[in-house]
């Protein structure tokens, strides 16, 4: 009698546990998005991911229009990333749009091509990062910060300039992720294309640099297979840094993973838990991880390219379980439609 009562407990708790998963349907929300990065603000899901059109589409006569108005542009033939838009959720099911959180008219110096954010809540201000421009060497643009009262925006320019302009180690200054460490306190910095990673700190102010705990300001922790859109995730006592590889714009693009005891790194590649599935999705990579506070689960937001489409701008932004085994290693990601 006793193993029948048993047995009908763990039945019920784990028919709770199902029926509180959301049942999403992917893409999660609408429009070409890509590069989404997940917070968690209180019970809401927050996606800021970057505008995925490129000159030549089939736009909008609104979104022209716009495109039209912004004075700072100067590369019509350039993609059209000229804002951000965000969504929250606060069931992962259904999605809130809010358009326009951070467009260009805020910031001075960016001029076309903006992606890429990066957000994080810290004394009752909301801080946006940014990619602006794709620049070379002695070009203007690079990695941003803006600020706002409100997850929604409207985010300015907290600045006036750039943060990260130069290309240092080799790394482009783009596809930024902060990252609070919730051992130290620490607000890390990593960041890099052109297949190399650096780490920087902030201060607490989130607009400044300080140097390193090793005394240095910028510093080179490229794991192997790396080409851009780093992420942190911590748990459990352990550092998950997770990155890129492939081309952005192929089928081949997927993301990778390495363990370690500190947030500094050294990261050791362990190998891949996201990439193509034929029946699927081609081009899944550049993600964001957050965890669902009522079920305890974690979910990877990430952008993928549907079946019978190249077009390099054709992404949108879609979600799945991440989920771990006994020792702590990261199960392959089974994309789901």
């Amino acid at each position: 009698m006793r193993k029948i009562l048993v047995i009908t407990i763990l039945l019920a708790c784990a028919v709770i546990i199902k029926a509180q998963t959301p049942q999403w349907k992917n893409p999660i929300i609408k429009g070409f998005y890509a590069d989404p990065e997940g917070m968690m603000y209180g019970d809401t899901c927050w996606i800021f991911p970057t505008l995925s059109l490129l000159e030549g589409e089939d736009l909008t006569q609104e979104y022209r229009d716009d495109w039209q108005r912004n004075t700072n542009a100067i590369n019509t033939d350039y993609n059209l990333q000229t804002h951000l838009d965000a969504f929250s959720s606060t069931d992962f099911v259904h999605w809130q749009k809010h358009s326009e959180v951070l467009h260009m008219r805020n910031v001075s110096w960016a001029k076309f091509a903006m992606w890429a954010p990066s957000v994080l809540r810290k004394d009752g201000k909301y801080y946006l990062f940014f990619s602006a421009n794709d620049i070379h060497e002695g070009e203007l643009g690079g990695i941003g910060v803006a600020v706002s009262e409100k997850p929604e925006g409207p985010y300015h320019d907290a600045i006036g300039k750039p943060l990260i302009s130069h290309v240092i180690n080799g790394a482009q200054p783009i596809d930024q992720y902060v990252f609070h460490d919730p051992v130290s306190g620490d607000y890390i910095m990593y960041y890099g294309g052109w297949q190399h990673c650096n780490i920087v700190r902030l201060k607490d102010d989130l607009v400044h640099l300080r140097p390193l705990p090793d005394g240095e300001m910028y510093k080179e922790v490229t794991p192997k297979g790396y080409v851009e859109g780093p992420f942190m995730l911590y748990r459990e006592g352990k550092y998950y840094f997770m990155w890129s590889e492939g081309g952005w714009g192929g089928p081949d693009y997927s993301v990778a993973y390495a363990v370690s005891d500190s947030p500094y790194g050294p990261f050791e590649r362990i190998g891949k838990i996201l990439e193509q599935d034929p029946q699927v999705a081609t081009g899944a990579g550049h993600h964001s991880i957050v965890q669902n506070p009522k079920t305890k689960e974690y979910y990877i937001i990430y952008h993928r390219r549907p079946l019978g489409t190249s077009d390099v701008s054709k992404r949108v932004t879609c979600m799945d379980l991440l989920q771990f085994t006994p020792d702590g290693k990261i199960l392959p990601v089974k994309m789901t439609k």
